[in-house]
């Protein structure tokens, strides 16, 4: 192996081209770095990561998705960085060692799920979802009155680089937003005003669009519940692209049937999958997609991911703080 027990050392699980490889290889300035990565897994959805078993006992940093059962196989593992936003099972005590580094993708998801995001809504506005259903039977009927998003407002339940790249969009189409988040006194880009969490409530009832772009804390659990849903409009949009169990799943179902609201967008769920017996799969005024906003679906997405990864390397290599570094819990 010709590694010091000492030294410090990167498995890099990125399926990464041999140009890409040279730029890693610069930025690590000397540092040991093994390139496991598949480069055919390029393109594809889903990338894997995996160490080999002679690596475990040296690696000091890793860059990929591994299982949590290898980090604890990693015993010098001192840092992590994901190509994903979310790092949920990364974070639970006894995954990662106290002290260790945790960093993420954010920053490389945010064209990708807003778009989708406004896609979704785009949809349901223009009752596309509907007519979609009916393509199977033949269904030649219209499905009614539309919506114009010119002069709408969206609420945004989360501004980072998801919900400010969604704002953007909405601006561009003559919508107003509103923006939520922990510090309200941090700007975001596309918004036009921004009020923290306490004011939700507040600020419902002149939302035609509600986007959720929020993670799974017990603070955002159920965020959107029974009581919140019938604060909003009869016309309203709830769009779902954070984490699904920001929604009381059966409260909106229950308002999507009830005709509380005009529709919901979900690329997220609670559970998921959903359940094959949810009354969401059968709601007519429900888009579902299984949670593919994200991922790799787009090539910039890709070269976003990368473009991160390689900056930290960079840092970590020159002893720097790290961008994207996220809590460990306990």
């Amino acid at each position: 192996m010709g590694i010091e027990n000492d030294r410090k050392l990167v498995v890099n699980c990125l399926p990464l081209t041999e140009a890409e490889r040279a730029q890693f290889t610069r930025a690590a300035k000397g540092m040991p770095q093994e390139f496991v990565g598949d480069p055919a897994q390029r393109g594809s959805m889903n990338w894997t990561a995996e160490i080999p078993d002679e690596l475990k006992a040296y690696a000091t940093a890793v860059i990929g998705n591994i299982t949590p059962e290898t980090c604890a196989q990693c015993p010098r593992l001192e840092w992590l960085q994901t190509w994903s936003a979310g790092v949920d099972k990364y974070q639970h005590p006894g995954i990662l060692q106290p002290g260790s580094m945790l960093t993420n993708a954010t920053g490389a998801y945010g064209q990708s799920v807003s778009e989708h995001m406004f896609a979704m809504m785009w949809a349901i506005m223009k009752n596309l979802h509907i007519y979609a259903v009916g393509n199977p039977n033949a269904a030649w009927q219209d499905a009614g009155r539309v919506i114009s998003p010119d002069g709408k407002t969206a609420l945004i339940i989360g501004t980072g680089d998801i919900g400010s790249h969604f704002a953007r969009l909405c601006k561009s189409v003559g919508m107003s937003t509103i923006g939520i988040r922990r510090n309200p006194t941090v700007e975001a880009p596309g918004i036009d005003h921004m009020v923290g969490f306490e004011s939700l409530d507040d600020v419902l009832q002149y939302a035609d669009v509600i986007a959720m772009c929020v993670p799974s804390t017990p603070s955002t659990h159920h965020l959107l519940n029974a009581e919140r849903i019938a604060k909003l409009k009869t016309d309203a949009t709830v769009i779902n692209a954070g984490r699904g169990d920001a929604i009381d799943t059966q409260a909106l179902a229950d308002a999507l049937a009830n005709g509380m609201i005009r529709g919901a967008g979900l690329d997220v769920t609670e559970p998921e999958p959903l359940p094959a017996a949810s009354p969401l799969w059968s709601e007519p005024k429900c888009l579902i997609t299984p949670h593919v906003a994200g991922g790799n679906h787009l090539e910039s997405t890709e070269r976003r991911i990368i473009a991160i990864a390689l900056g930290n390397v960079r840092c970590y290599a020159n002893g720097q703080s790290l961008d994207n570094r996220m809590p460990l819990k306990g």
